[in-house]
């Protein structure tokens, strides 16, 4: 089914790359079976106790060698799920008629990708418990494949700590998606999340601050009330775990060697600038940095192997993003120390700013021989890091070609067009306005690398020695201080990403073109009755209900069409060292 035509029989979201409805319905009854190649056992099952759930049946798991067949030659189970390896990676077809369902998958990605698509298949009320509604799926034979293999959510729960139970929710949400990977943002100058038994402080101290800044920290609004939380390595555990079931991988994030308050808070000495710390209650870039010495090396080598015991996904992210070097210049020490390693300017003089680069490359080297690859923010992309560490490019596309020169694997996340913080109309009702207006058009409308990009680098070589991997929303809550807010900023948005991220289908998406009009059909008629259904408080295209508005509360929109003339594909945000000052209102 192609794009540009407004999908009525099989609205799914993602929209799959062909279908083809046929005549029919399927309703399985109790007793009906469900069997799978060991493989694909986990999606299956995940199928399985959800379709349950909704439609109060009871189905019965096998798996194929266990099948046998009636007098008439027909097999038993209901719902097949058989392992095909010669579909491409993360591919799978589905074929539903009046007897059976037959998924073929490629691996277990491609799997969970056909559940999903199941469930979605199944109507608004598989997206409802105990939904008191007849269990029945249309007749259709579809096949499916992802565009990109990275298609990832950030989830930031430093700046306003999310329970468990809600992080639980979001991963269900970015599964039903075919979203495959949560960064999970666990430290920034507001608060540290992450239990580490070596060094108690960083929860004691770091999880908890006696105040948070309500709106923009321009009008210096704060409202004098405690705020923390932290999950314990079981709590995390438990959520890597639940993902997995889940097809979703969950990337931890430790920030450093900027965004470290909560660190300075909890051990002082770590700092670059010696004397008491506090954790933050304002939003923005801090100056607060940690002191590039083998000391403080030691102390997160020491938390990266207890996040290594934690987390099992193959990617450990540490931040690197937005590290004013005004405090190492500062030191005539930290100036020699640049010296002795080497780190000079062109003109031969000690550079400072590359004590950010090698920081991060000391942690990546060490994450390495731990069998992880470090993930950095575009601004610790440099001479100095390791070749195997991907770089999440967020200030602009540009930046993405460079990295992908030098040989290094990127993801694609600009701020411009998938921070999904960031207001989703210039109207006078959107809650807290910051940032860029990125509607749900837009974000539909995003390519991770559109081809102007690389037509700007005539210079480039058509072949480079990195990877595209894939591209990540970020869901960043300075200004996110529940999940119904984080439920209004990211959806219907983040199913929009999903799409963009997922379909191979070439029809362009452009905003006011036939295949966007036709997504924002297909999701209005028949996807966010699903999130609905799902409870889920998203943002009605009409714009924030009552109770979905903040009046008063300032936030500071930006200028997206201003930016990018000034900037272009390099993007303009973060701290640049001789443009931004040292004081936390030239920073933010």
């Amino acid at each position: 089914m192609p794009h540009d035509t407004p999908p009525t029989t099989v609205p799914t979201v993602p929209c799959p790359a062909s279908a083809e409805p046929r005549p029919g319905e399927l309703t399985p009854a109790d007793g009906s079976r469900v069997a799978s190649h060991p493989a694909l056992a986990p999606a299956a099952r995940w199928w399985r106790r959800v379709t349950e759930e909704s439609f109060g049946l009871d189905l019965v798991p096998a798996t194929l060698t266990d099948e046998v067949e009636d007098g008439d030659g027909a097999t038993v189970a209901t719902v097949r799920f058989v392992l095909d390896e010669t579909l491409a990676a993360g591919a799978y077809a589905l074929d539903v008629s009046d007897a059976v369902v037959h998924v073929t998958a490629a691996d277990l990605p491609g799997a969970f990708a056909a559940a999903q698509t199941l469930r979605q298949l199944a109507g608004a009320q598989a997206f409802r418990r105990s939904a008191g509604a007849p269990f029945v799926l249309p007749a259709v034979r579809l096949q499916d494949a992802p565009r990109h293999h990275w298609r990832g959510v950030l989830l930031d729960v430093a700046r306003h700590f999310l329970p468990k139970a809600d992080v639980l929710r979001f991963v269900d949400l970015a599964a039903a998606h075919h979203l495959n990977v949560l960064q999970l943002h666990l430290s920034d100058d507001q608060g540290w999340r992450i239990e580490i038994n070596r060094y108690p402080r960083l929860t004691e101290v770091g999880a908890w601050r006696r105040e948070s800044t309500v709106g923009t920290w321009r009008t210096g609004t704060a409202d004098g009330r405690p705020h923390g939380g932290y999950y314990t390595a079981d709590d995390l555990r438990e959520i890597v775990g639940y993902a997995r079931e889940r097809g979703v991988m969950v990337v931890p994030e430790i920030d450093v060697p900027g965004h470290v308050r909560a660190v300075l808070a909890a051990y002082p000495e770590l700092a670059a600038r010696s004397g008491t710390h506090e954790v933050s209650t304002i939003w923005g870039i801090s100056d607060d940095v940690l002191d590039p010495s083998e000391a403080t090396l030691g102390f997160f080598r020491d938390v990266l192997d207890e996040v290594c015991r934690v987390f099992d996904a193959p990617f450990v992210s540490l931040g690197g993003d937005e590290v004013p070097t005004t405090a190492w210049s500062e030191r005539p020490d930290v100036v020699d120390r640049a010296a002795g390693l080497g780190l000079v300017a062109d003109d031969g003089t000690p550079d400072v700013a590359r004590l950010h680069g090698w920081f991060v490359a000391r942690l990546a080297d060490h994450l390495r021989t731990r069998g992880r690859r470090a993930v950095v923010w575009d601004e610790a992309f440099g001479p100095d890091l390791p070749r195997d560490a991907v770089v999440l490019c967020w200030r602009g596309h540009a930046v993405a070609l460079d990295a992908m020169a030098a040989g290094h694997d990127v993801v694609m996340a600009p701020e411009q067009e998938v921070y999904l913080d960031h207001r989703a109309a210039d109207g006078p009702d959107e809650p807290v306005p910051v940032g860029f207006v990125r509607t749900t058009a837009d974000v539909y409308a995003f390519d991770p690398l559109p081809p102007a990009v690389r037509d700007a680098r005539p210079d480039l070589p058509t072949e480079l020695p990195g990877a595209l991997l894939g591209a990540q929303a970020q869901v960043w809550t300075e200004h996110l201080d529940s999940a119904r807010r984080i439920d209004y900023a990211a959806f219907p948005r983040l199913a929009a990403f999903a799409e963009a991220v997922w379909t191979t289908d070439p029809a362009p998406r452009h905003v006011g073109g036939p295949a966007g009009n036709a997504f924002l059909e297909r999701l209005e008629s028949a996807h966010l009755p699903r999130l609905a259904a799902a409870g889920v408080e998203f943002r009605p295209p009409g714009g924030p209900l009552p109770w979905q508005t903040r009046p008063g509360v300032a936030g500071y929109p930006r200028d997206l069409a201003a930016e990018r003339a000034a900037a272009g594909w390099e993007g303009a945000g973060g701290w640049v060292a001789g443009r931004d000052g040292a004081e936390p209102e030239a920073l933010a």
